[in-house]
């Protein structure tokens, strides 16, 4: 481990989103070097039932000044395979390595197009760092499906040398123009296109883990797969207002905050507090665009359909719509910010050449390739001890201490999912299920807590403010329903033999 070097059959990339004009900037405040527009034209193909996208590869075949080759590329994060072969015409080589490998003969055979790429490439070769790196600002359009989007990125390929100078380069970079780390190819956008979602919430996925990762290869394949839905959910904000984007983006935080959280003994080093500190002000930046929508959602908006609504009930929402635009736009404020951009790089960097990749001691070394799934039987357990320890007598703790109930609930279901794949399927899915029946009344109960904070801290008039009290009254006096069924979620959940034992 340490700082990764290109590999035959490997390639090592950092890719930006930006606007045509801050890519050219960017681009010239680059080392110099020869730079000749090219056009690129590229197909992607893959089965009618989309093999190759769920294997997470891509194939495609590219033509530039005549020339065709094909590529197949496989996997995530810095460093991904890549493998190509030159090709006489457009239709692909099925029996290319590895796509004999990834598809039985009769799904290569049903390989056709999904959609197109053409861009316009401003190429350079430079060095810096020691490091010779490629640079490439393409601009051009996505087409699939009968639609079409825009594209504009700035990628920079590691050729020889440390990726960390492919960092250093990144950051001196990024100091002159506005750019997005983005962990979406190509391909990504085109088959998010061709799906109608193309700059649309995204959702957690399964990081892919293996079985017999280390312990240090599975921290680095979950915080990968959580940056993708951090960054994902990042650009539709900085697009518009995005209910779902902002509650998806808090889920990916917490996801990596709870990866950082799970393995703090493997990767604790000199920026693990930098990086912790950062990640807790991305937690919170959509904490009230979050709780007025819930309230808005779950309490104003359905309290206009009961038999007497509140008088000055239209007025409150009113006022809690504007709020709520006001705080989305803080929200978008910061994904657009220059902490959010330096969050993400220096995250990436820390993720693929921290300190703690690169530590010899023999007990780092150990905790590092210890077997994944043996660091994760003792990590479970313990938050289990825990959560079991602190919901004990339950329906008579105060509060704060169901609140906490709450978190260590949190925390062990993130850390169940993210370790889900070393484990058989059914035995997580059922005790992660029952785990998610607890948590969410014992959320229900905080979304009651949170939700007084949040109207608290706006300026209502005492009208408004008072019918805003009678509502979260009203919900507190139901309260004591989701506090009994807690406990009986609790009830199922001691029953449920653990998955990892």
């Amino acid at each position: 481990m340490g700082a990764v070097r290109p590999q035959a059959g490997r390639e090592i990339e950092l890719k930006f989103l930006c606007e045509p004009g801050d890519g050219a900037r960017a681009l010239a405040a680059a080392p110099q070097g020869p730079e000749e527009p090219r056009e690129l034209v590229s197909v992607y193909f893959d089965t009618p039932q989309g093999d190759l996208r769920k294997a997470g590869a891509s194939l495609r075949v590219r033509e530039s000044n005549g020339r065709r080759v094909q590529t197949l590329k496989r996997g995530q994060g810095l460093s991904r395979e890549e493998y190509e072969v030159a090709l006489v015409s457009g239709r692909p080589n099925l029996s290319a390595p590895p796509l004999v490998e990834l598809l039985t003969e009769d799904q290569r055979r049903s390989l056709r197009p999904t959609f197109g790429v053409g861009v316009i490439r401003r190429q350079r070769l430079v060095r810096h760092g020691g490091a010779e790196i490629e640079i490439a600002l393409d601009r051009g359009k996505i087409r699939g499906a009968g639609r079409t989007a825009a594209i504009c990125e700035l990628e920079l390929e590691l050729k020889s040398g440390s990726s960390e100078a492919l960092f250093d380069l990144a950051r001196e970079l990024s100091k002159a123009a506005p750019l997005y780390l983005s962990f979406d190819g190509k391909s990504s956008q085109g088959e998010a296109l061709v799906s109608g979602a193309l700059f649309q919430p995204r959702r957690k996925d399964k990081a892919a883990l293996r079985r017999k990762a280390s312990a240090g290869e599975a921290f680095q394949t979950i915080s990968r797969n959580a940056l993708v839905q951090i960054a994902a959910n990042a650009a539709v904000l900085r697009r518009g207002e995005s209910v779902e984007a902002v509650h998806q983006l808090r889920v990916a935080t917490r996801r990596l905050r709870s990866a950082l959280s799970v393995f703090k003994p493997v990767v604790e080093d000199a920026c693990f507090a930098a990086i912790q500190s950062e990640l807790r002000w991305l937690g919170g930046v959509g904490n009230d665009a979050r709780n007025l929508d819930v309230f808005l959602a779950e309490t104003a908006w359905p309290a206009t359909a009961t038999d007497s609504p509140p008088a000055d009930l239209d007025n409150l929402i009113a006022a809690l719509e504007n709020a709520r635009v006001a705080a989305h736009a803080k929200v978008a404020v910061a994904m657009a910010s220059e902490r959010f951009r330096a969050l993400l790089l220096e995250t990436s960097a820390w993720l693929e050449t921290g300190p703690w990749l690169v530590d010899d001691g023999a007990a780092a070394w150990r905790l590092r390739h210890r077997a994944a799934r043996a660091f994760a039987k003792d990590v479970l357990a313990a938050r289990w001890r825990k959560l079991r320890k602190q919901a004990h007598g339950l329906a008579d703790r105060t509060d704060n201490d169901r609140h906490q109930v709450r978190i260590q609930a949190k925390k062990l279901r993130y850390a169940a999912e993210g370790l889900a794949p070393l484990f058989k399927e059914k035995r997580v899915a059922r005790f992660v299920e029952r785990l998610k029946a607890l948590q969410a009344e014992l959320g229900t109960l905080n979304d009651l807590a949170t939700a007084q904070a949040a109207i608290g801290g706006l300026d209502l008039s005492p009208a408004l403010a008072f019918v805003a009290g009678r509502l979260t009254g009203e919900r507190a006096a139901a309260s004591a329903a989701n506090l009994r069924q807690a406990a009986k979620a609790l009830k199922r959940l001691a029953r449920t033999e653990p998955f990892w034992r």
